[in-house]
């Protein structure tokens, strides 16, 4: 898949570039607006990571224009700034998802996956997820249980989002390790349980079964146990 990062702090456009070449990517690098644009308007990528304070027009004006013109592909806004006012701006110029810097990297990773499958999950698939109480929106990075918002952190509402995504399905450590934590990552594969215990107290204890030697799995309401 080929990614393009519009930022025009070089280091960090680099070293984000040089992260997800290493995660399997293909990725373009440009530092300013308008050849963001361009570039966004004549290639066909699956991705935009986008920041708003740019040279030669701004993200939100990339994004509107891109958006204006036709193009559908995913954009990811970055920015300094924090704000409710800032995040509605940039997601109702049409951007899919806001990550405010400073961010974490494998925060960053999440997204991008997260933006990727729901892309090819195909145009119009609902974000929301609805199982029984639980109602997951992984647009707006949202769960409500019971009517009742939870709040999560980052990676907790990651790995949730893994396991809604394939609710029913057993999904191994490895795969929410891959999809979650950072390429690099080499520590205990036990860091899965901690969350996954996290989740368990916040969403309720039967909510996500442990499949001995294989993983866990996302209970359907009235699914056989």
């Amino acid at each position: 898949m080929r990614l393009l990062i519009v930022e025009d702090e070089r280091r960090l456009a680099l070293s984000l570039a040089k992260g997800l070449t290493a995660e399997g990517y293909a990725v373009d690098v440009v530092h300013d607006g308008l050849e963001g644009l361009h570039r966004a308007s004549g290639t066909p990528y699956d991705l935009v990571v986008l920041d708003i304070m740019l040279p030669g027009m701004n993200g939100y004006r990339v994004c509107a224009a891109l958006r204006a013109a036709g193009h559908d592909v995913p954009i990811l806004m970055l920015t300094a700034k924090d704000g409710e006012y800032d995040e509605a701006e940039g997601l109702d110029t049409g951007a899919d998802d806001y990550l405010t810097k400073p961010f974490s990297y494998v925060v960053l990773v999440a997204r991008i996956k997260a933006l990727l499958r729901r892309r090819a999950q195909g145009a119009g698939a609902s974000p929301v997820h609805v199982l029984g109480d639980l109602h997951v929106d992984t647009a707006a990075r949202r769960v409500l249980l019971a009517g009742t918002e939870v709040v999560l952190t980052a990676k907790e509402f990651a790995v949730l989002e893994q396991l809604v995504v394939r609710a029913g399905e057993v999904v191994s450590k490895a795969e929410i390790l891959e999809h979650v934590w950072d390429f690099a990552y080499e520590g205990d594969l036990n860091i899965v349980e901690v969350y996954v215990s996290a989740l368990r107290r916040k969403l309720g204890a039967g909510l996500i079964g442990t499949v001995r030697g294989a993983g866990y799995r996302l209970e359907r309401p009235g699914a056989a146990r």
